[in-house]
């Protein structure tokens, strides 16, 4: 829906701007005549350019909103008002049009967490169940300085596990780009200048390098588009609960990564249940947000067994132990946890604690990965090198 800025004068003639979603300029007109408005102008608000897949809002823009709604509900400020200010100064066109959204259902009656359900894409379920315990509670700023923490570390344990990966990724392509170079146009005009110079007998792995190019240039629209196919099945799994699940559990069992990603759920299902469980939200609908905003299928469907079982009167640990989800200490903590009636903190400690992990984790992932992509590329650019001059080599010795 387009949004329009408008401008006018109330009735004690005081100046009077904001901004309001509307299907066209008419309808901002009688609302405004609705408000006792007197208009000077209205302008249809400029979208600019919208770069498919780039039209999120992001986690720094989330937690400095969070922030600073907290700080304005603490200071006594109403909902309505701080959603205006928040709206109008935020400058991302996107996040801007989503908050004077949500302002504006506010200003109807809706209460906070219902005005967000509409914008489940940035406002995600665990979200929305906490501001509706917060507006429940009557500690909407308690929770939101617990959502901006929760957020924050969120958004650091991604960019740990984003780093982690990107080091390997970005060398892995560019080896293939080196490779796929030499190929195409180092060795054959090596093998050109071997094949002008007679019948000379060429050493073997001379001759299997040349094998390798010609191949390879033979079937580039192959090997083009059987990586596109790999890509769009990979993305067609991965669409499917099941698929999704198989290959999740894959991950976990990679033999570098899959201690890191182990690591990270740990860390994130332990804080996202201890702030939902420590802001009141009842535990099994906890365990259900918790479920369904865990990423991982493997998580999620452990989750909700628990969360079964809990429901059956069950405790949480003990489901837990049954499934081997997670190490023994963790389920172990949970436990002591429970009988101690402070299970918030527990979970808190436990995520604390895998959070040094992650950095240690990333680290030692690091570390290991930098030498062997090194020898592997050394190994790589070395053996093509040796098969290309070993004939040279050869005729000079042979002078």
């Amino acid at each position: 829906m387009p949004v329009f800025e408008w401008e006018g004068t109330n009735d004690q003639g005081q100046l009077q701007t904001g901004e309001m979603d509307a299907k066209s300029r008419a309808e901002v007109e009688k609302q405004l005549a609705v408000n006792k408005i007197k208009i000077i102008g209205i302008k249809k608000q400029s979208k600019g350019l919208v770069i498919p897949g780039f039209g999120g809002v992001s986690s720094k823009s989330i937690v400095v909103f969070i922030r600073q709604l907290a700080t304005m509900i603490d200071a006594g400020l109403p909902l309505v008002q701080c959603l205006e200010i928040l709206g109008t100064q935020e400058p991302d066109q996107n996040f801007k049009s989503v908050l004077l959204a949500v302002k504006k259902s506010v200003e109807h009656g809706n209460t906070f967490a219902d005005s967000l359900k509409p914008h489940s894409k940035i406002f995600d379920e665990l979200f929305i169940n906490l501001i509706a315990a917060g507006e429940m509670g009557g500690i909407l700023d308690t929770i939101l300085n617990r959502l901006a923490d929760y957020t924050e570390k969120n958004m650091k344990l991604k960019q740990r596990i984003k780093g982690a990966m990107k080091y390997p990724v970005t060398v892995l392509l560019v080896s293939l780009a080196i490779t796929a170079g030499l190929l195409w146009k180092v060795v054959p005009t090596f093998a050109s200048m071997f094949s002008s110079l007679g019948d000379r007998e060429l050493p073997a792995l001379t001759v299997f390098m040349v094998s390798v190019s010609d191949n390879f240039i033979a079937n580039i629209p192959y090997l083009i588009g059987g990586s596109v196919a790999l890509v769009v099945a990979y993305k067609a799994i991965r669409a499917n609960t099941t698929g999704r699940y198989i290959t999740d559990k894959m991950f976990t069992k990679m033999p570098i990564f899959g201690n890191l990603i182990i690591k990270a759920s740990i860390s994130k299902f332990t804080r996202t249940l201890g702030t939902l469980v420590g802001s009141g939200v009842p535990i099994l609908d906890a365990m259900e947000i918790v479920a369904k905003t865990s990423g991982n299928k493997v998580i999620e469907r452990g989750v909700l067994y628990t969360r079964d079982r809990v429901a059956e009167g069950k405790s949480i640990a003990a489901p837990l132990m049954e499934q081997r989800l997670f190490p023994k200490m963790v389920i172990q903590m949970i436990a002591v946890g429970e009988s101690t009636g402070a299970l918030d903190v527990m979970l808190t400690k436990i995520a604390d604690f895998y959070d040094d992990e992650v950095d240690a984790a990333v680290d030692g992932v690091t570390s290991m990965m930098e030498p062997l992509i090194m020898v592997v590329l050394g190994g790589i650019i070395g053996t093509v090198m040796i098969a290309m001059y070993a004939p040279i080599f050869n005729m000079a010795g042979g002078v």
